[in-house]
Order: structure tokens, then sequence, then C-alpha cells
């Protein structure tokens, strides 16, 4: 019973998209949804956008190991990356009416530029993606009563939800997220209430957590681990910036206000409502802590769903699976799509040597996303053959962002002495440095993406202020 609730729910989801498509009739529709959306539906979508699989089973089973030092990334650092957005980029680039976030790299670097940023921003996502494949395949597991393996789920997930995302592209992302969203706040909060009124209260989990330490910072406090958390912090809170899924919800904005509004909104919202998912799993501790234990010595990121299956009725369960599904479902639509429409716009579209038609754009579209749907689920499969948790998954996909593309992004915004060079100098020089410490010290306490982080901007300073070469004067 659990199992077919679960499916009507993705008919009906699909059934939503198919009728959103109808709306979309060229390449502008299918990108920005015409421009045309509210603030409180653009808002929808940035939180749900961020609210993914591993806001409801990473980062909990990440707090439960690690404590309050895990959270520094996720969800500290990408609620940072919203307000940050809002507040300084998004009016910004909103004027400049463009339809990919590399379109700015060509506007003002180059072609080269636009290509290089193109291809690190697209290969960013298939972390992030997988992740959200991952967690429906362990889903799709866990209903059947684990007789579909994990692998087959992954296969299902990424079926499921190309075609939800194929046909009405951010028309479809932006209805559909908007319904889910409201069904998932509710859902997960009144399944957390049930949790919470087993043990007595919230006021009993709380002390249980400053009992037990769960916010301490159990290191010493050297100046390395400071550079340690402080690196992982603006992994996310930088590195999310120059991303087409968070400049795509923004331009899907009826105006400016709107779409600076809505990232701070929905940057505000995510850190709200991520408590709700901590407070689920670290009530589990008071209602079998046993239990507890068991679950995180085989794999945290069950512990939400195995606690809810233990401890609440069929009905409770039901809403909960909806509301999961919903959330990867809204999530990696809009995250597939990011990375589509950008190798189709900033990449494949100027190797054709004549133009294509709105229609060929439209369709072109259409199979890259098919393309990379199928790379997700390659390495979404790969990753977990690599035990590859969804917390670290989701990190690891903005380290090359950070390096790449932030730097060249903020200095073209802000800084007038900016110019092509520097940005081949930025790039390079990052990424040099980054991939090269990766290499050799992949177990070093600072990331590698720090001193990358720190070449990238040398890098900036130097080519922009590098004279340019002396050339013959004719006559």
């Amino acid at each position: 019973m659990l199992l077919s609730f679960v499916v009507l729910y993705i008919l009906l989801t699909i059934a939503v998209s198919l009728w959103a498509a109808r709306r979309v009739h060229s390449t502008r529709d299918f990108y920005t949804a015409g421009r045309s959306l509210p603030l409180s539906m653009v808002t929808a979508m940035m939180f749900a956008g961020w609210f993914g699989a591993e806001t409801v089973l990473g980062i909990p089973a990440t707090f439960m190991e690690e404590g309050v030092t895990g959270l520094i990334s996720d969800p500290l650092g990408a609620a940072a990356c919203l307000v940050i957005f809002g507040a300084f980029f998004a009016r910004r680039l909103y004027r400049l009416n463009m339809l990919t976030i590399g379109d700015f790299y060509r506007k003002r670097y180059g072609r080269g530029v636009e290509v290089m940023t193109g291809i690190a921003i697209a290969l960013s996502y298939l972390g992030w993606v997988a992740a959200q494949i991952t967690a429906l395949g362990m889903l799709i597991h866990l209903l059947s009563d684990t007789y579909v393996s994990i692998q087959i789920g992954i296969v299902l997930a990424t079926a499921i939800v190309l075609v939800y995302t194929i046909v009405g592209g951010l028309w479809s992302v932006a209805i559909t997220t908007s319904i889910q969203i409201v069904i998932t706040v509710v859902s997960l909060s009144s399944i957390a209430w049930l949790l919470v009124n087993q043990v007595g209260g919230i006021a009993p989990v709380w002390q249980h957590a400053l009992d037990h330490q769960a916010f301490a910072l159990h290191e010493q406090l050297t100046p390395t681990f400071i550079l340690a958390m402080l690196t992982a912090f603006i992994t996310l809170g930088f590195g999310s910036v120059p991303q087409q899924d968070v400049f795509q919800r923004a331009n899907a904005a009826r105006n400016e206000s709107s779409a600076a509004w809505s990232a701070i909104l929905g940057g505000l919202l995510y850190l709200l409502f991520t408590t709700i998912p901590l407070i689920m799993a670290y009530t589990a501790n008071l209602i079998d802590a046993d239990f507890v234990r068991s679950i995180l010595a085989v794999d945290g990121e069950t512990l939400i769903p195995a606690l809810i299956q233990q401890q609440l009725p069929l009905f409770a369960q039901i809403v909960f699976y909806g509301a999961l599904v919903g959330v990867i479902m809204g999530t990696s639509a809009s995250t597939l799509l990011a990375p589509s429409f950008m190798l189709s716009e900033n990449i494949l579209k100027g190797l054709f040597k004549h133009p294509l038609s709105d229609k060929q754009m439209l369709r072109l579209t259409r199979w890259v996303l098919g393309g990379f749907a199928l790379f997700v689920c390659l390495y979404a499969l790969w990753s977990r053959e690599q035990d590859a948790g969804l917390h670290a998954m989701v990190e690891a996909a903005y380290k090359v962002t950070l390096v790449v593309a932030f730097v060249p992004l903020v200095a073209g915004l802000f800084w007038h002495n900016a110019n092509n060079r520097g940005a081949w100098w930025s790039i390079t020089l990052g990424l040099t440095v980054w991939i090269t410490l990766e290499v050799a010290l992949p177990e070093a306490q600072v990331g590698a993406q720090w001193w990358g982080f720190l070449a990238s901007i040398a890098g900036m300073f130097i080519g922009s202020y590098m004279p340019l070469p002396r050339t013959k004067k004719t006559h």
C-alpha cells in the first residue's frame, strides 16, 4: 500500500508537468518560464532547489556522526549562498537579460572563457544531481522491501526524473515545486511533532543535545582547524553563486526586485526548515539509542526512514515518503535542467555553422537533457560503488566552480579593470593548484580548493595588470 501511494504521487506529478508543458512555446519559455513568475513562486523554487534529499537524509546523518562541525558547509554555507546571491548579484545579472549565466562570461571575457566556465559549471552538477538520483533510488529500494536493488532503483529514478523534466522545462519545475514544497514542509513538520511528542516535547531533545555536547566544537580551535571550517563554508557559500540553477530561478522572476528577494528569502527559509530533519533524527536518541547506533554503524542516511517505519503508523509513512519523493523530484529536475541549458546554449550552439532556429534549439536542449541524465546515472552508480555519502557528493560538486568561475564572475561585475587575460590567468592558476593538491595531498585537513581559490584571485590580479605586448606601428 505504501509503494502504491508513492507511485500514485509520482504519476500525479508527471501529469502536472504535462499540463504545464502547454505553456512552453520557445526556448525562452523552456529556459526562463517567460520571466513572468511572482515572488512567491520564485522563492519556493529557490528554497526547494536547496531542500533536497541531502537535506532530509544526508545532513541529519552527518550531524549525528560529526556534530555541529558537519553543518558548516550545508546548511550554513548553502543558505549563505542564496543570501549573498540575492544581496549582491541578482539585480545586476537580471538587468543583463541573459538566458544563462554562461552568457555573462562571453559578454565580459569572450567565447573561450564562456566555454571553459560553461564546462566547469556543467560538470559541477554531476555530484549534486547524482545525490538526488541516488536518494530516490534508495527510496525505491526501501519501498519495494529491498526487492529492487539500489542500482536498479537509481536507473528507474533517472528515467522518472528525465520524463518529468524533459516535457515542460522550467514551467513544469515552477508549478510542481510550488505545490510540492508546501506539502513537504507541512508533512515533515507534522511528522517531527509526532516523534517529539513521543519523548515529551522539544525540551528533553534540546537538553539531551546539550548534555552530549552536540553543538560543541570537538576539535581544538587551532588555526588549521578554523581554516578547514572556513574552506568548507565558502565551498558552498561562494562556489554555489556562479551556478546556472540559482541564476535561472532568479532570472524567471517578473522583475529584479523579486529576483533578489526570492534568493534572500529562499536562503533564510532553507536555514529555518533544515532544523526539522535534524530534530527528527536527534529525537531517535531518546526513543531508542541502541537502534540509532545500529543504523549509524551501517548507513546513517537511512536513519530517518527506518525510524519512521519503526515508530509511526502507515498514514504517517505515506505522508513522509510522499513528501520526500516530492522534494527529490523537484530538486533533481531543476538541477538537471541547469547544466543542460548551459551545454546547449554556451557550448554546443556555437559549434554549428548556421544559426539554429528556436525550434531546433529547443530540440537540441532536450537531447542534451537526455545525455546528461545518462551521465548522472552512471556517476551515481559509480559513487555508490565507492560508498560516497550524499553530503560528500554535494560538497564535492562545488569545488570546481569555486576555483574556476567565482572569481571571474565577481571581478567582471564589480571591478572595471578585469579583462580577458585576467580571467584566463584566474581559471588556469585556480584549476592547476586545486587539481595538483587534490592529487598530492588528498587527506589534508584544509581542502585543496582553498589554495585553488587563493590562486584564482591572484591570477585575476596578475593577468589584469599584466602589460599588453607591444605591436609594431604601421604607417
